[in-house]
């Protein structure tokens, strides 16, 4: 009887240990290291609009829409560009359903850019990440967009470029990936600087 206390104190007295050290310091260490060193992507990469208000995060995708702005990757989070539902379609590859949203958003990306039939569409620009939140559009993605934006906003297409080129995302450690456009970052820029004469 004696061992089984024992064995009941040793394991009562490890839990609280592992929880002292794994539920406080640790969090604590990560936490200030965080703060200490990458506040930015620590505090959620909130990026702000000129009025200092929270417009979104650097690293989560959101909808836009109208010819005045880049659009980003279709997303099935939640209803669409959900952080709190992450995730994608799970459509396979021989999908009906997945074979047709793609035909039918190549078409709408076609028309909205005002490509001819037989123009190469890029695949981000009509199938979802795994996760639905992408931030990024690939850099052919914001090539065949640019028109039509540098259009709606009265702009000169070298002026959209320059500053698509300045939101560009480079690569992960510079070898995972690929560089991407953010579109947040960059839709932002535009209505500060070419904003819409209404």
């Amino acid at each position: 009887m004696k061992e089984f206390f024992q064995q009941i104190k040793i394991s009562v007295v490890a839990t609280l240990v592992f929880a002292v050290v794994l539920c406080g310091i640790y969090p604590l260490v990560v936490w200030i290291f965080g703060q200490a060193i990458f506040p930015f992507q620590a505090n959620g990469s909130l990026i702000t609009n000129s009025y200092g208000q929270v417009v979104g995060s650097r690293i989560i995708g959101q909808n836009f829409t109208g010819p005045q702005y880049f659009e980003p990757r279709p997303s099935y989070a939640g209803n669409g560009y959900d952080p709190t539902a992450s995730g994608g379609s799970n459509l396979g590859p021989t999908s009906q359903k997945l074979a047709t949203n793609i035909e039918q958003a190549i078409a709408a990306y076609r028309t909205e850019n005002e490509l001819s039939s037989t123009t190469a569409v890029p695949a981000d620009a009509v199938t979802g990440s795994a996760s639905g939140l992408d931030p990024d559009i690939s850099i052919a993605n914001a090539d065949i967009q640019a028109p039509r934006v540098a259009k709606a906003r009265n702009v000169s297409l070298a002026d959209v470029q320059a500053l698509m080129n300045k939101n560009i995302d480079g690569r992960s450690l510079d070898i995972f990936g690929e560089s991407g456009v953010n579109v947040l970052t960059l839709n932002i820029a535009l209505d500060q600087k070419y904003p819409i004469q209404k």
